[in-house]
């Protein structure tokens, strides 16, 4: 039982928890603690010295917008945005219940008169933008591995193919996403013509620059696991005759997950990144428009707003990555120790 839960809890990134469970059921106390010091408490120590250096050191810069904000004032401004979120959802209550109000008095008068429920259009707040934000990225993410598997998969069963599209996979890998973004803006407003789309031009435009900039890292990392696997495997799939699709689905695939994941990781930081980017050159929906509004703002609260974003920008990576790591001990059965 006691060997299942750590399994478990190292399999979904929860390693640090493990020497506390070792301790609680007596195993080697000493040995425990100081893994738990090791794991938990050196990087508390680690956090709370960055903080304190943190502290001490805005205190002492000054800015046109006023002195930098430190940890407690960064906090207070989280706080606020709380409150601000509170307000908008309270009102966006109100909205709703003066409609259904206003309809059920409709019907009243007259059962068969037609109702309309207007959307609520009050301004995002800072949680909404996180929530649009993650939901474009993991858009554009998506798409991105979509594209890059398959053909990674292609170039490393195929020589001659990965050969023959590899320059204009090294000419493209670095094209910058401040780049990419008005050519895609331009596409889109040409192509994504409707009376009635079903997403947003903002969106789209968002989603296929971050699909653009994160599905090359995949790509060459997919290519390269295929191409590295042991040809043995290969070549006994052939001689009993196994289906091209069963080679690639139970041989090449399986085979080269490390790899693929490690692309993938790449890929999904990469993609936050160019989404912040695009976000804020674009003014599109996001994190990247708050930070620009609020600098562009230019009030007393603004850099502290900007800072509480940077942080929840960082925060949100740490936990991207961390989902991937997670998920590539749980599909490919690694070892703790292989996934880092």
């Amino acid at each position: 039982m006691k060997d299942k839960l750590i399994h478990s809890l190292e399999t979904v990134g929860l390693s640090p928890v493990v020497p506390m469970v070792r301790l609680a059921s007596g195993e080697n106390p000493k040995q425990q603690l100081s893994e738990i010091f090791e794991r938990i408490g050196l990087p508390i120590l680690a956090i709370a010295l960055f903080l304190l250096l943190w502290s001490v050191s805005a205190a002492k810069v000054q800015t046109s917008l006023g002195t930098l904000p430190g940890p407690s004032q960064v906090w207070q401004q989280y706080q606020g945005l709380v409150v601000e979120h509170q307000e908008e959802r309270l009102k966006e209550e109100a909205f709703y219940q003066r409609q259904e109000v206003r309809n059920e008095k409709k019907l009243a008068k007259n059962p068969d008169a037609k109702i309309k429920v207007r959307p609520y259009t009050g301004k995002e707040t800072f949680f909404d933008q996180i929530l649009t934000s993650l939901f474009t990225v993991f858009t554009g993410f998506i798409l991105a591995s979509i594209i890059a598997i398959p053909i990674g998969v292609a170039c490393g069963l195929n020589k001659k193919l990965y050969g023959a599209i590899s320059p204009i996979i090294q000419i493209l890998k670095p094209v910058s996403p401040l780049a990419w973004l008005p050519i895609v803006t331009m596409v889109v407003s040409a192509v994504y013509v409707s009376n009635d789309p079903m997403f947003s031009k903002s969106f789209v435009t968002s989603a296929i620059t971050v699909t653009l900039c994160s599905l090359w890292p995949t790509l060459i990392n997919t290519a390269t696991g295929v191409a590295s696997i042991d040809k043995d495997w290969l070549n006994v799939g052939r001689v009993i005759q196994l289906h091209w699709s069963k080679q690639v689905f139970k041989i090449a695939i399986p085979a080269s997950l490390p790899m693929i994941f490690t692309g993938l990781r790449i890929s999904l930081g990469i993609g936050w990144m160019v989404l912040i980017a695009a976000e804020m050159l674009a003014q599109n929906p996001g994190l990247g428009k708050f930070v620009w509004d609020e600098f562009q703002n230019g009030s007393s609260n603004s850099l502290g707003r900007i800072m509480v974003a940077v942080v929840v920008i960082g925060l949100i990576g740490y936990v991207l990555d961390w989902l991937m790591v997670s998920l590539q001990k749980i599909i490919s059965h690694s070892s703790p120790e292989s996934a880092r």
